[in-house]
């Protein structure tokens, strides 16, 4: 049996999570998991669990730059502990309108992806610092990025068109969509029999929607950027362009420059708005859901506004698609928060959906819906790992 490990990292807005995979002659067979949590804070985590789930790191450093963050990862991948990758795959959110397929990294690919870097802000800085190190630390291993972006290319242009003037969309302002590769699991995991009309929502601190008609993305909640969309932990969600021109213009009267300006206004809108802006406590579901339990009434309203932009996206992805075969709730929020799940599912009686309490009350897989539901509605954790090795495998074949 040949052996093929295959290192996967998935970098988010302050967080590296990373597997090692063993892919040789058909298998996938995670070896190790790990993250660093934390970025940019004194409060950092770094844990390794190895295919048990035996913790092997379990440390608290702290990680005041991304920097810090990967070479802890790298100096224990390259301590002897763990196999040596024989290739490496890369998340990324969005790889700009020129780069649209998974494919091999190359320094040209790496600067062209980061030149799109407004696409995707909180993302594409650190996604493309560990791209180049990734190059430099493991010389002669092949590394290939895997794009959110991928699975919504099958979006129609009358979704994808965005309308503003042509002199912007041909600069590449279009919809990209996001958490590509997490409904592409979830699809992956339905298999042999995925509905032929299908919402998935993907919620955590970031949070959208899309529908799915037999297998391929028909439109999604995100836009150009993750800050589009559902209304998530800080970011604003869909919102009147004129109130980021008023906040806009506020922040001008003191801003030394427009740059200045754009940059302040990129702070409001994805790292303090959201949950966070409204409940003006947390972008955390569950410190709001103690807050609601002592009456905080800005918590209880910044969960209402999530739940219902939440039911809203549905009800218009079900007249999208022609009707509801399956509903799945996916990510930390979807996973884990068995309130959310069912306030979401208790406005769209009108659809069919029916919830069965006592089947909402997991966490994990399961399917909750009551047994005269028009609509089945399944909780399926993400296996967003596994669908970026399968990718990496397919483009080593290639």
């Amino acid at each position: 049996m040949s052996s093929l490990p295959v290192l996967v990292l998935n970098s988010g807005s302050s967080s590296i999570k990373f597997s090692v995979y063993e892919a040789g002659d058909g298998a996938r067979t995670r070896l190790f998991e790990g993250a660093v949590d934390g970025i940019g804070t004194d409060l950092g985590k770094f844990w390794i669990k190895d295919a048990s789930g035996k913790k092997l790191v379990d440390e608290t450093p702290a990680l005041p730059t991304r920097a810090v963050a990967f070479k802890l990862v790298s100096d224990a991948l390259h301590s002897g502990h763990f196999p040596v990758p024989a290739a490496i795959g890369h998340r990324m959110v969005c790889g700009g309108p020129t780069v649209l397929e998974n494919q091999i990294i190359t320094p040209a690919l790496i600067d062209e992806m980061e030149s799109y870097t407004a696409f995707a802000p909180l993302h594409t800085p650190i996604a493309v610092y560990i791209m180049r190190e990734s190059l430099r630390l493991f010389p002669g291993v092949p590394n290939f990025v895997c794009l959110d972006s991928y699975f919504h290319r099958t979006m129609p242009e009358v979704v994808t068109h965005m309308p503003i003037p042509s002199e912007y969309a041909t600069m590449g302002v279009r919809r990209f969509g996001a958490h590509g590769i997490s409904y592409e699991s979830i699809v992956h995991q339905l298999q042999p029999n995925v509905p032929e009309k299908l919402i998935v929502a993907h919620l955590g601190n970031g949070a959208s929607i899309s529908a799915i008609r037999n297998g391929k993305c028909l439109d999604t909640s995100m836009g150009l950027t993750p800050t589009g969309g559902i209304i998530s932990g800080t970011r604003t969600g869909d919102i009147d362009p004129g109130v980021l021109l008023f906040i806009l213009r506020k922040i001008a009267e003191t801003a030394e420059s427009a740059t200045d300006a754009a940059d302040q206004l990129e702070v409001v809108a994805s790292k303090k708005a959201g949950l966070l802006g409204v409940s003006e406590l947390s972008n955390d579901m569950r410190d709001l859901r103690d807050a609601i339990k002592e009456g905080n009434a800005k918590a209880r309203l910044a969960v209402d506004k999530f739940v219902w932009t939440i039911q809203k996206w549905i009800g218009s992805f079900f007249v999208e698609l022609g009707g509801l075969d399956m509903l799945v709730f996916t990510g930390g929020i979807g996973e884990n928060d068995i309130v959310s799940r069912a306030e979401i599912c208790a406005g769209l009686g009108a659809l069919g959906i029916k919830n069965d309490s006592a089947r909402n009350n997991v966490r994990g897989e399961a399917t909750i819906s009551a047994g005269d539901s028009a609509v089945t509605v399944r909780v399926i954790p993400p296996a967003e790992d596994l669908i970026i090795v399968n990718h990496v495998v397919r483009l080593l074949g290639n």
